[in-house]
């Protein structure tokens, strides 16, 4: 089952972010330094580090789709629980609600499949519980794990517990994903301002040609632009670190 806690690049991952940081590298050789052996330099180390720069980003991304579905599947499996299913069984009506909602090759569906199968190797359901918290490094999943282990050990009202549970945990889920929507526009934002110099430059060069070869033929050039670039790589940096918001 998938490790959560470590994100690997498929080989059309590399592919595709790859020829995608040998464009960037073309781009920022022609706006910077009009130069195809600056390119031949650039291209080869971008081609390697642009797909690790944004392995971080896809398994960010991945971990919100989780803790999504995540909540998702245990409001399905509450519903399940009030309607005087027993843990176990709760979880299978789960399985099945959720395929509908998600589709069969889902995260959480997977997880949930997984689970049963679990259970119907005679695991205990919090073990099978508790192995996918310890694999999906979310902390509300380990917490609802944790909460399940607790109540099968005390007994008691097991599904009422785990109903509070799952209603407490899921509003706090979707508190998260509310501000994560809310910061979108600034996301955006940050993103566009980032296109703007080089697209300012490129339609500069388009409209006056010729405008900045004076930075394109001398030592001085080269060194302020790049200066440039270094400051202008530092603004993106910069500016993404100030939009990623812990929750």
């Amino acid at each position: 089952m998938t490790d959560y806690t470590v994100y690997k690049l498929c080989v059309s991952e590399w592919i595709k972010y790859g020829a995608l940081g040998i464009l960037l590298a073309g781009i920022a050789a022609y706006v910077f330094y009009r130069s195809m052996i600056i390119f031949a330099v650039m291209a080869l180390p971008a081609a390697v580090l642009f797909p690790i720069y944004k392995k971080n980003d896809l398994f960010v991304a991945r971990k919100r789709k989780l803790s999504s579905e995540f909540r998702e599947g245990i409001t399905v499996m509450a519903s399940a629980l009030s309607a005087g299913y027993s843990m176990e069984n709760a979880m299978v009506e789960s399985a099945e609600e959720l395929r509908l909602l998600f589709g069969a090759s889902a995260m959480i569906v997977t997880e949930f499949e997984y689970i049963n199968h679990r259970v119907r190797m005679n695991i205990p359901i919090e073990v099978a519980w508790q192995e996918f918290a310890d694999r999906s490094g979310i902390d509300d999943i380990r917490n609802f794990a944790q909460v399940i282990r607790v109540a099968k050990r005390s007994g008691g009202e097991l599904n009422s517990i785990i109903m509070r549970s799952a209603d407490t945990i899921g509003d706090k889920i979707q508190i998260k994903e509310e501000i994560l929507t809310q910061t979108s526009a600034k996301r955006l934002e940050q993103r566009i301002m980032s296109i703007i110099p080089v697209a300012i430059v490129i339609y500069i060069e388009l409209t006056s040609p010729g405008f900045f070869n004076v930075l394109y033929e001398n030592i001085a050039g080269r060194i302020i632009m790049t200066a440039c670039l270094a400051a202008y790589v530092a603004a993106i940096i910069i500016g993404q670190k100030i939009l990623e918001i812990e929750i």
